[in-house]
C-alpha cells in the first residue's frame, strides 16, 4: 500500500508542492511568536490526505485552478485549528510524534492560534469571494464540534447505539473528508449534482477512516496512540457496540463497570479488548468499513474513467489498508 500512496502522491505532486507555498504564506503574520509557531505547524504536518482528496476531486471534474488551492488551504487551515484546540481539551501533549501546541505554549496561546487560524481561513474564502467553499468547510466544522460534543455526552452514560455512533462519526470524522472532496470539485465546476456527488463519496471514505481507526485501537500497530486509548477515553466505538449489543446482561454491565470505573487500569482495559476481539466485533466493524468503502466506489462509477478516478479509488483502498 506504501507503493500506491507514493504514486497518488506523484500524481499531484506539483500541486502539493506548490500547495505548500501557498498553504504557508496563508498563515504568515507579522507577529514573530505567531509566525514561528505557524512554522512549526506546516513542518509537523502529516500525509495530508484532505488536501490530496481536494486536488484528485479537482481533477476528477478538469483543471486545477487557483479555487482549488484556496479550496485546499481552507480546509488544512480549518482542520489545523480544530486539532490545535482539541490537543488543548484532550490536555494532549504530542501528535504524530512532535510537541503539540499547547505543550510548547501552553494552553493559552494554543487557543489563539487557533483562533487565528479559523479567521485566516475566513478571510482567505471571503477576500476571494470563494462562498461555496466557505459555506461548504464551516458546516464541516460545525458539524465536527457537534459531533465531539455529543461523544462527551454519550460517554458520560454509555448508552450509545450503532445509529448514534454513526451519527458521531459522520460529523466528527467524515465530514471535513467530505467538504474536501466537494470543494475540490466546487473549485472547477457550476455543476451542483457533481459536487454534491463528490460529497457523498468523501462522507463514506471518512467513515471507513474512522472505523479504521476504531479497529487501530485494539491491534498493536504503531499508529501514534496507545493501544485501548477509545476505552481510556470511554469512547464507544462500533466494535464495543456490538459485543455489548452481543452480551448477556450480566456480563454487558461487568464490561460497562470496568469502562466506566476501571478504565485508567491496564489489567481492565485488556479484558475489555479480549471480550470485544472473542465476540466478533472487530470482525463486524471490518465489514462495516469495507461496505462503506463500496458505497464510496459506487460513487466514483458514474463518473467517467480517467487517472484521476483511478487514483482516488486507490486512495480509498489505502484507507482501509492502511497499517496506521
Amino acid at each position: 500500500m506504501a507503493k500506491a500512496f507514493r504514486e497518488i502522491k506523484d500524481f499531484i505532486r506539483p500541486e502539493l508542492e506548490l500547495f505548500q507555498k501557498k498553504f504557508r504564506a496563508s498563515m504568515s503574520s507579522k507577529v514573530p511568536l505567531l509566525d514561528k509557531i505557524t512554522y512549526y505547524i506546516v513542518k509537523s504536518k502529516g500525509k495530508q490526505m484532505r488536501p490530496m482528496f481536494v486536488f484528485l476531486s479537482s481533477k476528477l471534474m478538469g483543471d486545477v485552478t487557483e479555487s482549488s488551492f484556496r479550496a485546499a488551504s481552507l480546509v488544512e487551515l480549518l482542520h489545523t485549528a480544530t486539532l490545535v484546540h482539541d490537543d488543548v481539551v484532550d490536555d494532549a501533549h504530542q501528535r504524530r510524534g512532535m510537541f503539540s501546541i499547547n505543550a510548547l505554549g501552553k494552553n493559552k496561546i494554543a487557543v489563539l492560534v487557533g483562533d487565528y487560524l479559523l479567521s485566516k481561513g475566513l478571510l482567505l474564502a471571503l477576500e476571494n469571494e470563494e462562498y461555496q467553499l466557505l459555506q461548504l468547510v464551516s458546516t464541516a466544522v460545525k458539524d465536527m464540534s457537534e459531533g465531539e460534543l455529543l461523544q462527551i455526552e454519550k460517554a458520560r452514560r454509555l448508552d450509545i447505539d450503532e445509529d448514534i455512533y454513526f451519527d458521531i462519526i459522520r460529523q466528527k470524522t467524515a465530514s471535513l473528508i467530505a467538504a474536501a472532496c466537494a470543494a475540490g470539485a466546487a473549485s472547477v465546476t457550476k455543476d451542483q449534482e457533481a459536487i454534491e456527488k463528490m460529497q457523498q463519496f468523501g462522507s463514506y471514505i471518512g467513515t471507513a477512516f474512522q472505523l479504521k481507526d476504531d479497529l487501530f485501537d485494539y491491534g498493536n500497530n504503531a499508529i501514534g496512540k496507545p493501544v485501548g486509548i477509545d476505552i481510556k477515553e470511554k469512547k464507544m466505538t462500533l466494535p464495543l457496540i456490538y459485543a455489548l449489543n452481543k452480551a448477556e446482561k450480566r456480563q454487558r454491565k461487568h464490561i460497562i463497570g470496568l469502562i466506566k470505573y476501571d478504565n485508567k487500569k491496564k489489567k481492565a482495559v485488556r479484558e475489555v479488548i479480549d471480550f470485544v476481539t472473542q465476540s466478533g466485533g472487530l470482525e463486524y466493524a471490518e465489514e462495516a468499513m469495507n461496505d462503506y468503502r463500496q458505497r464510496a466506489f459506487d460513487v466514483l462509477s458514474e463518473f467517467p474513467d480517467s487517472e484521476s478516478k483511478k487514483h482516488l479509488m486507490n486512495l480509498v483502498d489505502y484507507v482501509v489498508n492502511r497499517k496506521k
